[in-house]
């Protein structure tokens, strides 16, 4: 290629990118003008707005306001060892996780942190579900070496305890001592099954000794869901929901 050619085939590749900057606009701000909106009841309601939300708003208040069961008393969630509301919580998930794994030994389905609404006396409602567990959280099945669950058991101890059902034990400094899972003493040298939530699984809330399970299982059944179910179970057998402190935590 001679040198003219050359220089031919450079101007047309300068041609286009030429064009891109010369016409390209430049802009400056020269003024900006801030007003503030407050959203407050003198604010008038968009009625546009209103007629288009209300009638889903008013299925889901029908279905969130549907009474499906009732309780004898409110279930606190409390600050002690156990709670009304742990306990009820932890043997809902385990009577409605043992329908889909018998061989489920004990439960310990969220931490107290998880636990975020008391339930009322009187007719529960579904909404109340849903305020005590907000989550998508799922039930697992995790089988485990009793050197694991060990470490589950010092979780709990060094916690001051946490939503458990079928197991007892007492806190003493921190420690586990005189468990008892399914009515027989904790054996390090055996395996065990063990029902909790794919968040508490993962290490949520602090949790350890989950982490290396010898298999796991999902049920395909939320936390929330088995709540549901269980409550639902009982109303249908004409049973009212309740809860006590039965000493399956205890601290010395």
């Amino acid at each position: 290629m001679t040198k003219k050619n050359l220089q031919g085939w450079q101007a047309l590749l300068f041609l286009p990118v030429a064009l891109l900057i010369s016409c390209k606009s430049h802009f400056d701000l020269v003024k900006a003008n801030r007003q503030q909106y407050n959203i407050n009841t003198n604010v008038s309601a968009d009625s546009a707005i209103i007629k288009t939300y209300l009638p889903y708003k008013q299925k889901m208040d029908a279905e969130m306001n549907a009474v499906i069961g009732k309780t004898d008393t409110v279930l606190f969630k409390g600050k002690g060892a156990e709670s009304t509301l742990g306990n009820f919580f932890a043997d809902a998930c385990l009577s409605e996780g043992k329908k889909i794994d018998p061989n489920i030994d004990f439960a310990m389905p969220s931490t107290n942190g998880g636990l975020r609404n008391s339930l009322p006396k009187g007719n529960l409602m579904l909404s109340n579900v849903f305020e005590l567990m907000p989550f998508e959280n799922e039930l697992l099945v995790l089988r485990l070496k009793g050197t694991d669950l060990q470490e589950i058991l010092k979780f709990i101890a060094q916690s001051g305890g946490q939503p458990v059902s079928g197991i007892t034990m007492n806190i003493k400094d921190k420690t586990a001592t005189a468990v008892m899972i399914g009515g027989k003493p904790f054996d390090l040298g055996k395996t065990y099954s063990i029902l909790t939530s794919d968040y508490i699984a993962g290490g949520g809330d602090d949790s350890f000794g989950m982490q290396h399970p010898i298999e796991k299982k999902v049920l395909g059944l939320k936390v929330r869901d088995a709540l549901i179910k269980y409550i639902k179970n009982q109303t249908s057998e004409g049973k009212i929901i309740t809860a006590k402190l039965d000493g399956r935590i205890t601290k010395n």
